[in-house]
């Protein structure tokens, strides 16, 4: 019974290792199909610029846009391995005032939903800010968590 025990609770451990691997393997698939994708928009990068000249700048501002939201993206994956393995949030805030940039960009014939979009971004900025105002650790000196001393 012993032995099962110590088998079931080394099982147990390798779990979390072996599902840290799995999602490491398919961060690094993403991260390289996202680098072939940003080459591929750099290849339509100069498309545009020969075959369209500069008439069609929405068309290349948009596509702009698309290529900082794959550079984000690979960031944001090595930032994950080199920050032991954690997302930094600020990061997914860059990511969404961008998307909201190019939405604005692209589709600006409603005004109503231009002023929602800007919005957004004005509430991912204030979320930004509260992030950078706050302290990595939390404090261990603050009153609520102070315990009463006893007389």
């Amino acid at each position: 019974m012993n032995k099962n025990k110590v088998n079931l609770s080394v099982i147990i451990k390798k779990i979390p290792v072996f599902l840290q691997l799995f999602l490491n393997s398919c961060l690094v698939i993403l991260a390289l199909i996202l680098s072939f994708l940003l080459v591929k928009e750099i290849i339509v990068f100069f498309e545009i610029l020969m075959t369209r000249g500069s008439s069609d700048y929405k068309l290349f501002l948009e596509n702009i846009l698309i290529f900082f939201l794959y550079f984000e993206f690979i960031t944001m994956i090595v930032k994950y391995f080199k920050e032991d393995y954690h997302f930094p949030l600020r990061y997914f805030i860059y990511i969404g005032i961008t998307a909201m940039i190019r939405l604005i960009i692209v589709e600006h014939d409603h005004p109503t939903d231009t002023l929602i979009y800007s919005l957004i971004i004005l509430i991912l900025i204030i979320g930004y800010f509260i992030i950078n105002i706050t302290p990595l650790e939390r404090p261990i000196h603050l009153w609520f968590f102070n315990k009463k001393e006893k007389n």
